[in-house]
């Protein structure tokens, strides 16, 4: 099943994400290689500045996704005001074999 991680920064910790990217990118990277993450990037602000992340995986149920999401390094380092995690359909657009 497929699960949107919806993530929104804390105010003024802009330089919190820049610091975690690169551990956060290994992260990502890891969970694509298995083949667990389908897409992720930032939400962008006015500023055109990140402000918030989707990320949408494969996971067994909620608790799985609920653990992936745990382990992002932008979790660990406290970037994140809320996470929101939702079961997601992908409709329209999809890659075959989704």
């Amino acid at each position: 099943m497929l699960f949107a991680i919806i993530c929104k920064d804390k105010p003024d910790h802009l330089q919190v994400r820049l610091d975690t990217r690169p551990t956060h990118v290994d992260y990502l990277n890891g969970l694509n290689a298995a083949g667990t993450l389908k897409f992720a990037g930032p939400f962008l602000g006015e500023d055109g500045k990140p402000l918030g992340s989707l990320v949408v995986v494969e996971a067994a149920d909620r608790a799985a996704a609920e653990a992936l999401a745990a382990a992002d390094p932008y979790a660990d380092a406290g970037l994140f005001a809320s996470v929101e995690i939702l079961p997601w359909n992908w409709v329209f657009n999809a890659p075959e074999g989704k």
